[in-house]
């Protein structure tokens, strides 16, 4: 089976064009260095009215990417909820379900990481 690429049509009212938007995502980023992609479409969402920046033709990601701004949101995701455990487990030492949450969440990260070095 072949995967068929679904073509999103420009909506009439949306009044920006590609290099707008790409201007945009860079500004964002600019002002909020370390936000990720999913916050970034939530922004350009909320804010400006684009529903998704596929209707252009392009993503998010590669946008960052061409400036090597990108960051993969579920390896920094994983990060900050591993200092959150571990800042957490300072305070609160005998907190055992936090312990072993903690080991867990840091498996979780070491395989985010090997599985991005392979890809």
């Amino acid at each position: 089976m072949t995967k068929t690429k679904k073509i999103l049509n420009k909506p009439v009212w949306l009044k920006y064009s590609e290099s707008e938007v790409k201007e945009i995502i860079l500004k964002i980023v600019e002002k909020n260095p370390g936000i990720t992609t999913e916050k970034i479409g939530l922004i350009l969402r909320d804010t400006y009215g684009i529903p998704k920046t596929k209707i252009f033709g392009f993503k998010i990601g590669d946008v960052l990417k061409e400036k090597n701004l990108y960051q993969d949101p579920d390896l920094k995701n994983v990060g900050e909820k591993v200092i959150k455990l571990e800042k957490h487990l300072s305070k609160h030492k005998g907190d055992k379900k936090t312990g072993k949450s903690l080991i867990k969440t840091k498996a979780r990260h070491k395989l985010i990481k090997e599985y991005l070095k392979t890809s």
